[in-house]
């Protein structure tokens, strides 16, 4: 056996700092002498379990059969009803006034949508399943074969905004594992750069501080194995063939690596089921996926069978370019030409603006610019240029072979017109609160549907995580000039769905977008009502206002002789219109006391196929059938929260002003909820409960007994998600609110006398203010 005493990979003695936070030079902090204290685990959720596997098991013929049989019996029993109900009523005299006539239309037209979107999911969920029976998953050595050749840089950006140093530290390690030639690591940090609290500012140096941490962490190894992959290269040219010498220090060399790996597994602190989830599928899982390598090389070492030189060069590669990534951070608000706007898109676009330049930085009265240079000595800030580029949610794990995987099939001839491909992100299970555990229901059916929507061209980029094609966003490109400064708009933010919109655009310009069917990548789910209410409300908040950029692409393709299909147009149009027809909808149906004539026991069996399926797919995804009904009051608590959405984005279109995004306060490790989400759900039961009274007085059962139904199901899920205590405290918060107002410094006081004369940059910039300007 080769000697590893003088090889970088080799682990330190007991005595030394673990690899997995510390390298070649500093200490990472220690292990904390008692573990963290968890979230307490509610009655309801799910025990820890590991996640379901990266290839989606193969559909039966018998599910593909039966996904079709429920769309052609949704299609079917909806007209049927049309027929049976309308045209017996209209010709039994049963339309015999105005108000008549718009009730009835206004129930078969609620129908019908609710319908539509319960025949798109059947839709999209069929065109999944037989994607995942065709789907093929490219072999190994073939991944290493495509990138033995050279590959420019992957960039991975990171956007963060007041997250906890602990969830980056996750995001930023499950990056920096990924098996790439050459990638770098960028975390976009969108704080204030001087924070006066000093509490924040520390948060905000240790944020900073985990990118140096983990490039030093990576640097001991990373050495080591180029040094490994050096010897092997000179030995195979020497030779021509790789000797049995060269295979047992390749097993050595895997070894040192899974033995770092596991040295990291066992210093990075668990808090939760997300640093589980890392560790042990992540972290552990490379190890293991590793060892397996090191036991084969063995095992052919024992037989004396002979491995080719080529295929031995790409396992001491691989090595390489998994502890070879550059971890650094970048924040825009520290200069003035940068756009400071407060949303996502544009943190992102200010830093792929710079892609590919050189710039020095300049102090002015302005404050401090980025001026390009030509040359790398006179830069202060040099970025590669990327020819993708992924962009990863700061609280979102990528599994190890996410890069290579979807980079791979960028690659591809066939698919040199694919702008984006990502895998929607699944849910982290054994989540400790109830709410966690149907959000995440919720994602990892979203999930399914997604990849179905591929199958009809349909596919839309969900902003977790995607890899992006350059030459993609550049054709989308917009400049325009603020304040002097040119701000460069790769990713629209007229919107808080800016993923959906770029999605549009990309299409416009011929560009498509493919989900790769596998589970490669993971995001947390909201942990409390409050923080679903913020995610929920910006969801809903958008859609709309895309759809006339939709209508203008599709008469687009139309005069150019290349008309959408049907199943993209419908796709698409639910996708981003539904919660709006069907919040709405689903208010006529609760709030409205529509005739019992127009009630049918078709509505309930046209509904049917669609929460048959919907329990088959959470069954598939490893839930309880029986969480449909939780689903269901899960999503009557939301309505008012969707519909507040939907009103936002009415809004946004009438007035043309951008909808800036609120957050919310924390009580007690929660998000407090606004009293309007907190009190709508129990307005909803105690209409239903009155209609369902009223119902009972005038025989109509069927009426009555779904009324009841939606009653029973909605305080369900307000004991369950919402709680009647944090609904009480809740409310307190939002009437008590408006009694508090913050302290402001003493010597911001009127009357202590400051001078409040404007900033200096600005008397520079702007002049002094005209007169009558200050009041």
């Amino acid at each position: 056996m080769v000697d590893l005493a003088d090889d970088p990979t080799r682990l330190p003695d007991a005595d030394s700092p673990s690899p997995a936070v510390a390298a070649t030079e500093g200490a990472a902090p220690a292990a904390p002498a008692e573990p963290p204290r968890r979230r307490r685990r509610q009655w309801g959720t799910e025990r820890p379990r590991p996640p379901l596997p990266a290839v989606h098991a193969r559909p039966s013929t018998a599910k593909l059969i039966w996904g079709r049989v429920a769309i052609w019996v949704t299609v079917a029993v909806w007209a049927l009803y049309m027929l049976t109900v309308a045209v017996t009523l209209l010709f039994a005299g049963a339309f015999d006034s105005t108000w008549r006539v718009i009730e009835a239309v206004s129930y078969l037209l609620v129908i019908s949508v609710l319908t539509f979107s319960a025949l798109m999911y059947l839709v999209a969920r069929q065109g999944a399943y037989e994607r995942f029976a065709r789907h093929r998953r490219a072999d190994r050595a073939e991944l290493d074969r495509h990138f033995s050749f050279s590959h420019g840089p992957l960039t991975v950006l990171v956007p963060s905004y007041a997250e906890e140093p602990g969830v980056i530290r996750t995001t930023l390690w499950s990056a920096a594992l990924q098996e790439y030639p050459s990638m770098r690591v960028v975390l976009l940090i969108d704080d204030n750069p001087d924070p006066a609290d000093p509490a924040v500012a520390a948060k905000l140096d240790e944020t900073r501080r985990i990118g140096p941490e983990i490039t030093r962490a990576l640097a001991g190894p990373a050495a080591g194995f180029r040094v490994a992959l050096a010897h092997c290269e000179a030995e195979i040219a020497a030779s021509g063939q790789a000797g049995e010498d060269l295979l047992v220090r390749l097993v050595d060399v895997y070894t040192a690596a899974v033995d770092w790996l596991r040295a990291l597994a066992a210093t990075h602190v668990r808090e939760d089921h997300v640093d589980d989830f890392f560790v042990d599928e992540v972290v552990l899982g490379l190890a293991d996926d590793l060892d397996a390598t090191a036991g084969a090389v063995m095992t052919a070492l024992d037989e004396g069978a002979v491995v080719p030189a080529e295929r031995v060069r790409e396992l001491f590669r691989r090595l390489v370019w998994i502890f070879s990534a550059e971890v650094t951070s970048f924040e825009r608000k520290r200069y003035a030409s940068l756009s400071h706007e407060a949303n996502k898109a544009m943190n992102l676009n200010s830093y792929i603006g710079l892609l590919g330049g050189r710039f020095a930085e300049q102090q002015t009265e302005l404050g401090l610019l980025l001026r390009p240079v030509t040359t790398a000595a006179e830069a202060d800030l040099d970025v590669p240029y990327s020819e993708f580029v992924l962009t990863l949610d700061a609280d979102s794990v990528l599994l190890r072979d996410y890069c290579l995987r979807l980079v791979h099939f960028l690659e591809q001839p066939e698919n040199a017109k694919v702008a984006v491909t990502q895998t929607p992100y699944s849910s982290f299970r054994g989540a400790p609160t109830r709410v966690e555990r149907l959000s995440g229901a919720t994602t990892d059916v979203q999930h399914i549907l997604h990849q179905g929507m591929t199958a009809h061209n349909a596919t839309f980029w969900v902003g977790a995580n995607a890899v992006i094609r350059m030459e993609a966003l550049d054709d989308i490109l917009e400049i325009d000039t603020v304040d002097g400064f040119e701000v460069r708009r790769f990713v629209q933010d007229r919107t808080v769905i800016e993923d959906t919109e770029s999605s549009v655009d990309l299409g416009e310009r011929g560009w498509t977008l493919v989900n790769y069917p596998e589970r490669l990548s993971y995001s947390a789910t909201p942990p409390d009502f409050g923080t679903l209410v913020v995610q929920r409300r910006r969801w809903a908040n958008g859609g709309l206002l895309i759809l006339p950029k939709f209508w203008r692409q599709m008469r687009a393709h139309r005069l150019a002789h290349k008309p959408m299909a049907i199943g993209e147009i419908a796709l698409r149009a639910n996708y981003m219109a539904s919660i709006a027809w069907a919040s709405l909808g689903l208010v006529f149906l609760l709030a409205y006391p529509y005739d019992s004539r127009l009630v049918s026991p078709l509505v309930l069996i046209g509904a049917l196929p669609y929460f048959l399926a919907m329990a088959s797919d959470l069954h598939y995804c490893g839930y309880k059938r029986t969480d449909i009904f939780r689903i269901y009051g899960f999503n009557l608590i939301l309505l008012p929260v969707n519909i507040a959405g939907v009103l936002k984005s009415i809004q946004q279109g009438l007035t043309g002003k951008k909808i800036p995004f609120a957050r919310t306060p924390k009580v007690k490790d929660r998000t407090a909820t606004q009293v309007l989400y907190v009190v709508a759900p129990y307005v909803i039961v105690g209409f239903s409960l009155f209609v369902a009274w009223r119902s009972w007085l005038d025989g109509a059962w069927g009426t009555l007994a779904f009324s009841a139904f939606n009653a029973f199901c909605c305080s369900w899920a307000i004991l369950a998600n919402i709680g009647i205590r944090n609904s009480l405290v809740d409310t307190w918060i939002g009437l008590t609110d408006w009694m508090w107002v913050d302290a402001a410094p003493a010597s911001s006081r009127a009357g202590d006398g400051e001078d409040d004369s404007p900033d200096w940059r600005t008397v520079l910039r702007q002049g002094h203010p005209a007169p009558g300007g200050r009041s």
